[in-house]
């Protein structure tokens, strides 16, 4: 119900602003062309976790027979369709048929499981297209952004974003893509690694008690609430081409910004505000730690996840090297509460939460009142910022550690005497 609550308050809301919301942008994926298939099958995939083999295989034949057959009707039709956007029709359909098949055919624990399937594979969806929207509302309800400050502060880490993106200009349009279809496609890596997690699902007919899924909407729903407390929209707006007359001038990624007297900078009404913290690091990062019990494939693939997409972040201009410190100490703090909330919470996981809390809090306040000596010096701050970093990640994995259930010594048997 808080759910459906939050997706009507968001759909209210876009409509204020003459947008359409995340329920209408999703209703129309089932008959309108979708805008990411691959989701849409990743989020079917999700689903299918409370299904037996056999019904998966049937779910995936359903699925692609429908899109062969609306992809046909289109193309007599002569309806248009962006490229890549043709395909992802039929796991919505097939998603929505298991739910009408659990409400209508189904009973008792088998009902409820198929219902959780549904609304995981939809909760998925509903993620991107909530994402959607409160970009949208950004950067219709913000209208100054805090680049300037950032800018600053970023002179503290050795202006990364700049470093990265004449790195990856010099690879040439193949890294770039590269690169750019790891960073599109992070909802996929991360169904991979939570299809793992979830493999059992349909034998134990239940679902573990935290699994990346949880971690990774938790994360969607609270980073925009930050995108209103502290709007920035990047280096390739606020400083490259992309910003148009926006920008303060046209200098990512050859020249750094020069040090000033930072302030408040008007910009478009179309441009999200999306960048503090980076949710793109805060979701690798999430992959990455949940990819750590996986076999070593996954770890491998969790571990050249997080590294593609901090290079993609800071690249391609999208993000600060500060927005990335404070993605990864909001993602661990996140993932501190999910996991004390499955196990009960203690003493070591409420403050490791409180601290966490305390240190992100501490990175806005730093960036935004302290920018300018974050600049002049620093020798001093970025050193600071990595070790404020680094003392969460090490919390984190200390109290993790604690937590993991300790296996259990076999007992010795003692010699039996023999019977006479």
């Amino acid at each position: 119900m808080v759910t459906l609550a939050f997706l009507v308050a968001l759909e209210i809301a876009a409509r204020h602003y003459g947008l359409p919301g995340p329920v209408t942008t999703q209703a129309q994926e089932v008959i309108f062309a979708p805008k990411s298939g691959f989701l849409l099958y990743a989020s079917m995939g999700l689903m299918m976790v409370v299904l037996t083999w056999r019904q998966r295989f049937i779910a995936v034949g359903v699925a692609a027979g429908i899109d062969v057959v609306i992809a046909l009707v289109r193309w007599v039709a002569d309806a248009p369709v962006t490229e890549g956007h043709f395909f992802g029709n039929g796991a919505l359909w097939v998603i929505l048929g298991v739910a009408v098949i659990a409400v209508t055919r189904r009973t008792g624990r088998e009902r409820v499981l198929l219902l959780k399937g549904v609304g995981l594979g939809l909760l998925l969806v509903a993620g991107r297209k909530t994402g959607d929207t409160w970009l949208l509302i950004t950067s219709k309800t913000r209208p100054d952004v805090l680049d300037q400050y950032m800018a600053n502060a970023d002179h503290a880490l050795g202006s990364p974003s700049w470093a990265v993106g004449r790195m990856i200009e010099a690879t040439g349009p193949v890294g770039a893509r590269f690169l750019d279809y790891v960073y599109t496609q992070l909802a996929v890596a991360a169904v991979l690694v939570a299809l793992y997690q979830l493999r059992n699902v349909a034998a134990d007919r239940r679902f573990p008690g935290h699994h990346l899924v949880r971690t990774f909407l938790v994360i969607g729903l609270l980073g925009p609430a930050i995108y209103m407390i502290f709007p920035v929209v990047g280096p390739i707006f606020a400083y490259g081409a992309d910003g148009g007359h926006w920008a303060v001038a046209n200098l990512w990624p050859d020249t750094p910004t020069p040090i000033g007297t930072p302030h408040h900078m008007p910009f478009d009404e179309i441009t999200p505000r999306n960048c503090m913290p980076s949710l793109h690091t805060a979701w690798a990062t999430a992959i990455f730690i949940h990819s750590r019990k996986g076999p070593k494939f996954l770890q491998y693939a969790g571990a050249f996840w997080l590294v593609a997409t901090l290079a993609a972040t800071l690249g391609f201009g999208y993000h600060y090297g500060a927005d990335l410190v404070a993605g990864v100490v909001f993602t661990l703090t996140i993932e501190t509460g999910m996991r004390a909330h499955d196990r009960g919470w203690d003493r070591s996981g409420i403050r490791l939460v409180a601290y966490g809390t305390a240190v992100f809090a501490l990175l806005l306040v730093s960036y935004r009142y302290l920018s300018l000596e974050m600049a002049h010096y620093p020798w001093v701050f970025g050193p600071l910022l990595i070790l404020a970093m680094g003392s969460v990640i090490y919390g984190y994995v200390r109290t993790t550690r604690r937590w993991e259930p300790k296996a259990a010594p076999v007992p010795k048997l003692e010699p039996q005497p023999e019977m006479a």
